[in-house]
């Protein structure tokens, strides 16, 4: 079959395997461009592994660190006539690669929230690497069931206390508009803690803990955006903000457990991912801030922004915010970087849009995170959406 996007809104239901291939590619390039890692940990799991963040962290611990490592990730698997979810395609992308250097990766794909995906991870720990030195949270999901009350709790991205009157865009048409969102009630506010807060974080480490495959010096690493006063009426000041709250008292708690270096919270910068595309402001911040960082030679992408991480964040001696988080969002929340934002953003319209923003940009990231739009990637090709390209 011949596969093209299929972009309803931020959701994008088809998937390229050649593409995605190409893409995990490019980024294992990047990192072996610029060389080893002495330091890395060798021994490391990536909760969220298959795409932005996760993705690119399993490539740097690999490809730069000569880690072995294991990734979960839920993900739609392709049939004869249907592509896979991006997800799949660089599961398998990654393990075809990790395998050509001699790593042998171990990838699970189910709901990373469940006790019984736990178990199965810890007994594949403790079968293949016998104790973990670094485990990263990155996923990212709108729904979380706890296993311990059976109950499903829905996020709800919402502003507390009142309406927010904000400015948005529609990525497909290029509107800028005023929008109203309603605020959120406590119940929507609690179930948001429940899913992006850092319950599961903490559940995950505490039965790694239990089940004693954790190596001495273990370090967990848990990534979460805080963003701008741009964005902070809908994100930090809302129930995304309640939930980061949570992220942090978590953080605190296992360091209590297993040391004051156990745990932390690494801030990054603003990208472009399935998720973030479904929040009000923040696709119409990130076209902006993307056109004055990139015109001030700034500009990250996710495996950019890893690699910085890991070769400069991840050593001894590394200096914390107020509330003890790896700060990789500097450059972004740089006084340059913000007041040229805050400069342009009263300024921003449908017709002004081309001029202050880069939604082309925008468009050409959301599109590769599924495989798409990339260089010498010939799309007319008739493929079988079962096989990733070797």
């Amino acid at each position: 079959m011949i596969i093209e996007p299929r972009v309803r809104g931020f959701i994008c239901t088809t998937a390229h395997p050649v593409g995605c291939a190409t893409n995990v590619r490019e980024q294992i390039a990047y990192v072996v461009r610029n060389g080893s890692i002495a330091e890395c940990p060798k021994r490391v799991a990536v909760l969220g592994c298959s795409t932005g963040y996760g993705l690119a962290s399993r490539i740097v611990a690999t490809f730069a660190g000569g880690a072995d490592t294991i990734g979960v990730s839920l993900e739609r698997e392709p049939s004869e006539k249907k592509s896979a979810s991006a997800g799949w395609y660089n599961n398998r992308a990654f393990e075809i690669e990790a395998e050509r250097i001699g790593r042998s990766p171990v990838t699970l794909e189910g709901d990373a929230f469940s006790d019984e995906l736990k178990k199965a991870f810890i007994d594949r720990v403790r079968e293949k690497f016998g104790q973990l030195d670094l485990l990263v949270y990155s996923m990212a999901a709108p729904v979380r069931t706890d296993p311990d009350t059976g109950v499903t709790h829905r996020s709800a991205i919402k502003p507390l206390g009142a309406p927010v009157d904000i400015k948005t865009l529609n990525t497909e048409t290029g509107e800028v508009f005023e929008t109203t969102i309603s605020p959120a009630s406590e119940a929507e506010a609690e179930a948001t803690v429940a899913v992006m807060g850092g319950a599961d974080w903490k559940r995950w480490i505490e039965q790694l803990a239990d089940a004693g495959v954790l190596a001495p010096g273990f370090r967990t690493l848990n990534y979460t955006y805080i963003g701008s006063e741009l964005t902070w009426p809908i994100y930090w000041k809302g129930t995304l903000g309640r939930a980061k709250v949570d992220l942090d008292s978590k953080a605190g708690e296992i360091r209590s457990r297993l040391g004051q270096d156990a745990a932390r919270v690494v801030a990054l910068k603003a990208v472009v991912t399935q998720a973030s595309s479904a929040i009000p402001v923040v696709p119409l911040y990130g076209t902006v801030l993307f056109k004055v960082m990139k015109q001030l030679g700034l500009h990250e992408g996710c495996i950019e922004q890893i690699d910085r991480l890991f070769r400069t964040r991840l050593g001894a001696g590394v200096t914390l915010d107020e509330a003890q988080r790896i700060r990789l969002d500097d450059w972004e929340l740089s006084p340059e970087v913000q007041a040229e934002v805050s400069r342009r953003w009263p300024l921003l319209t449908t017709d002004t849009l081309g001029e202050l923003a880069d939604l082309p940009e925008y468009r050409s990231q959301f599109l590769r995170l599924f495989g798409f739009g990339i260089d010498g990637v010939d799309y007319s090709q008739d493929l079988d959406p079962r096989v990733v390209p070797t």
